[in-house]
Protein backbone atom coordinates (compact mmCIF):
# COMPACT_ATOMS: atom_id res chain seq x y z
CA UNK A 1 0.00 0.00 0.00
CA UNK A 2 1.36 3.54 -1.20
CA UNK A 3 1.21 5.90 1.86
CA UNK A 4 -0.50 9.64 1.43
CA UNK A 5 1.20 11.74 3.47
CA UNK A 6 5.71 11.70 4.56
CA UNK A 7 5.59 15.47 6.39
CA UNK A 8 2.08 15.91 8.02
CA UNK A 9 1.51 18.89 5.88
CA UNK A 10 -1.58 18.86 3.61
CA UNK A 11 -0.02 20.67 0.98
CA UNK A 12 2.51 18.19 0.13
CA UNK A 13 3.80 17.92 -2.96
CA UNK A 14 5.06 14.93 -4.69
CA UNK A 15 7.70 14.97 -7.44
CA UNK A 16 9.24 13.00 -10.22
CA UNK A 17 10.56 12.39 -13.73
CA UNK A 18 10.53 10.45 -16.49
CA UNK A 19 13.26 9.99 -19.46
CA UNK A 20 16.16 10.77 -17.53
CA UNK A 21 17.87 7.37 -19.16
CA UNK A 22 16.97 8.07 -22.59
CA UNK A 23 18.99 8.67 -25.72
CA UNK A 24 16.63 11.69 -27.27
CA UNK A 25 13.73 13.85 -26.38
CA UNK A 26 13.16 15.88 -23.05
CA UNK A 27 13.25 14.95 -19.67
CA UNK A 28 9.55 15.50 -18.21
CA UNK A 29 8.84 16.61 -14.85
CA UNK A 30 5.71 16.66 -12.84
CA UNK A 31 4.27 17.40 -9.30
CA UNK A 32 1.24 16.67 -7.27
CA UNK A 33 -0.06 18.05 -4.66
CA UNK A 34 -3.04 15.19 -3.83
CA UNK A 35 -6.00 15.80 -1.56
CA UNK A 36 -6.45 13.50 1.84
CA UNK A 37 -8.13 10.68 1.11
CA UNK A 38 -7.30 10.39 -2.25
CA UNK A 39 -7.00 6.61 -3.55
CA UNK A 40 -6.92 4.26 -6.72
CA UNK A 41 -6.86 0.86 -6.97
CA UNK A 42 -4.23 0.30 -8.89
CA UNK A 43 -2.20 3.90 -8.47
CA UNK A 44 2.14 2.75 -8.22
CA UNK A 45 4.75 3.55 -9.33
CA UNK A 46 5.02 3.96 -13.69
CA UNK A 47 7.69 1.51 -13.66
CA UNK A 48 4.65 -1.10 -12.39
CA UNK A 49 1.77 0.05 -14.93
CA UNK A 50 0.68 -1.07 -17.63
CA UNK A 51 0.83 1.65 -20.62
CA UNK A 52 -2.95 0.95 -20.63
CA UNK A 53 -3.34 2.01 -17.08
CA UNK A 54 -0.92 5.12 -17.38
CA UNK A 55 -3.58 6.05 -19.85
CA UNK A 56 -6.59 5.66 -17.40
CA UNK A 57 -4.82 6.98 -14.29
CA UNK A 58 -3.85 10.19 -16.11
CA UNK A 59 -7.19 12.13 -16.12
CA UNK A 60 -8.03 10.51 -12.99
CA UNK A 61 -5.26 12.24 -11.22
CA UNK A 62 -5.55 15.40 -13.09
CA UNK A 63 -8.91 15.78 -12.41
CA UNK A 64 -9.03 14.59 -8.32
CA UNK A 65 -5.52 16.32 -7.81
CA UNK A 66 -5.38 19.35 -5.28
CA UNK A 67 -3.20 20.53 -7.97
CA UNK A 68 -0.56 19.37 -10.59
CA UNK A 69 2.27 20.49 -12.62
CA UNK A 70 4.43 19.06 -15.47
CA UNK A 71 7.44 20.51 -16.97
CA UNK A 72 9.33 19.65 -20.34
CA UNK A 73 13.07 20.61 -20.17
CA UNK A 74 14.03 19.75 -23.88
CA UNK A 75 17.01 17.94 -25.22
CA UNK A 76 19.23 21.13 -26.31
CA UNK A 77 18.65 21.90 -22.13
CA UNK A 78 19.58 18.58 -20.90
CA UNK A 79 22.61 18.86 -23.04
CA UNK A 80 23.53 22.26 -21.87
CA UNK A 81 23.09 21.30 -17.69
CA UNK A 82 23.41 17.61 -17.97
CA UNK A 83 20.93 15.07 -17.07
CA UNK A 84 20.62 15.52 -13.59
CA UNK A 85 20.28 19.28 -13.47
CA UNK A 86 18.06 18.92 -15.81
CA UNK A 87 15.54 16.62 -13.77
CA UNK A 88 16.15 19.00 -10.79
CA UNK A 89 15.06 21.87 -13.17
CA UNK A 90 12.00 20.18 -14.52
CA UNK A 91 11.16 19.62 -11.01
CA UNK A 92 11.54 22.80 -9.67
CA UNK A 93 9.65 24.17 -12.88
CA UNK A 94 6.86 21.42 -12.30
CA UNK A 95 6.39 22.71 -8.40
CA UNK A 96 5.94 26.28 -9.65
CA UNK A 97 3.28 25.44 -12.36
CA UNK A 98 1.29 24.13 -8.93
CA UNK A 99 -1.76 26.67 -8.36
CA UNK A 100 -1.30 26.20 -4.41
CA UNK A 101 2.61 26.35 -3.09
CA UNK A 102 3.34 23.63 -1.32
CA UNK A 103 4.56 23.55 2.34
CA UNK A 104 6.45 20.41 2.20
CA UNK A 105 7.78 18.12 -1.35
CA UNK A 106 8.44 15.27 -1.11
CA UNK A 107 10.95 14.00 -4.15
CA UNK A 108 11.85 10.37 -5.42
CA UNK A 109 15.20 9.62 -5.86
CA UNK A 110 18.55 11.05 -3.90
CA UNK A 111 19.37 14.63 -5.47
CA UNK A 112 17.34 17.75 -5.06
CA UNK A 113 18.13 21.65 -4.97
CA UNK A 114 15.82 23.27 -2.40
CA UNK A 115 13.21 24.87 -4.14
CA UNK A 116 12.34 28.57 -2.33
CA UNK A 117 12.61 27.79 1.45
CA UNK A 118 10.55 24.91 1.32
CA UNK A 119 11.29 21.70 3.02
CA UNK A 120 11.95 18.69 1.40
CA UNK A 121 13.06 15.12 1.75
CA UNK A 122 14.49 12.88 -0.62
CA UNK A 123 12.70 9.28 -1.22
CA UNK A 124 14.99 6.48 -2.89
CA UNK A 125 12.13 4.66 -4.77
CA UNK A 126 9.36 6.87 -3.72
CA UNK A 127 7.07 6.55 -6.49
CA UNK A 128 6.51 3.29 -4.96
CA UNK A 129 5.82 4.56 -1.37
CA UNK A 130 3.98 7.52 -1.43
CA UNK A 131 0.83 8.12 -3.54
CA UNK A 132 1.73 11.90 -4.85
CA UNK A 133 5.22 10.54 -6.15
CA UNK A 134 4.30 7.71 -8.20
CA UNK A 135 0.81 9.91 -9.28
CA UNK A 136 3.48 12.58 -10.71
CA UNK A 137 5.64 9.73 -12.01
CA UNK A 138 2.25 8.57 -13.91
CA UNK A 139 1.91 12.16 -15.39
CA UNK A 140 5.94 12.63 -15.99
CA UNK A 141 5.58 9.19 -18.11
CA UNK A 142 2.71 9.72 -19.96
CA UNK A 143 3.34 13.00 -21.24
CA UNK A 144 6.44 11.71 -22.37
CA UNK A 145 4.92 9.15 -23.96
CA UNK A 146 2.70 11.60 -25.87
CA UNK A 147 5.31 13.37 -26.89
CA UNK A 148 7.51 10.73 -28.36
CA UNK A 149 4.90 8.92 -30.12
CA UNK A 150 4.49 12.73 -31.77
CA UNK A 151 7.85 13.00 -33.05
CA UNK A 152 8.03 9.55 -34.07
CA UNK A 153 5.60 10.73 -36.95
CA UNK A 154 8.62 12.73 -37.97
CA UNK A 155 10.97 10.00 -37.39
CA UNK A 156 9.56 6.79 -37.61
CA UNK A 157 12.48 4.35 -38.52
CA UNK A 158 13.35 5.55 -35.16
CA UNK A 159 10.41 3.93 -33.56
CA UNK A 160 10.28 6.12 -31.22
CA UNK A 161 6.36 5.55 -30.65
CA UNK A 162 7.57 1.97 -29.08
CA UNK A 163 11.05 2.74 -27.56
CA UNK A 164 10.13 6.12 -26.25
CA UNK A 165 13.39 7.25 -26.93
CA UNK A 166 15.36 3.88 -24.34
CA UNK A 167 18.45 2.68 -25.96
CA UNK A 168 16.88 -0.08 -27.19
CA UNK A 169 18.93 -2.31 -29.63
CA UNK A 170 16.26 -1.46 -32.57
CA UNK A 171 17.01 2.04 -31.87
CA UNK A 172 21.06 1.82 -31.31
CA UNK A 173 20.64 0.16 -34.85
CA UNK A 174 18.66 2.96 -36.33
CA UNK A 175 21.37 5.30 -34.91
CA UNK A 176 24.34 3.19 -36.75
CA UNK A 177 21.77 3.21 -40.18
CA UNK A 178 20.09 6.59 -39.91
CA UNK A 179 22.57 9.15 -37.78
CA UNK A 180 21.15 11.25 -35.13
CA UNK A 181 18.24 13.38 -35.09
CA UNK A 182 17.52 17.19 -34.00
CA UNK A 183 16.24 15.37 -31.08
CA UNK A 184 19.12 13.04 -29.92
CA UNK A 185 21.11 14.16 -26.86
CA UNK A 186 24.53 14.93 -27.95
CA UNK A 187 26.44 15.04 -24.75
CA UNK A 188 25.15 11.17 -24.16
CA UNK A 189 27.08 8.00 -25.27
CA UNK A 190 24.63 6.98 -28.07
CA UNK A 191 26.10 3.64 -29.22
CA UNK A 192 28.00 1.39 -26.95
CA UNK A 193 31.21 1.32 -29.51
CA UNK A 194 31.61 4.96 -29.75
CA UNK A 195 33.37 7.13 -26.76
CA UNK A 196 33.14 10.82 -28.88
CA UNK A 197 30.04 11.49 -31.33
CA UNK A 198 31.65 12.88 -34.64
CA UNK A 199 29.35 15.92 -34.99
Amino acid sequence: MLKSNYSGEILEAGTDEAGRGCLCGPVVAAAVILPENFEHPFLNDSKQLSEKQRKELKPFIEKHAVAFGVSFVDEKEVDAINVLQASITGMHRSIKQLKIQPKFIIVDGNKFKAYKEISHQTIVKGDAKYLSIASASVLAKTYRDEFMEKIHQEYPMYNWKQNKGYPTKQHRNAIREFGITKYHRKTFRLLPEQLKLDL
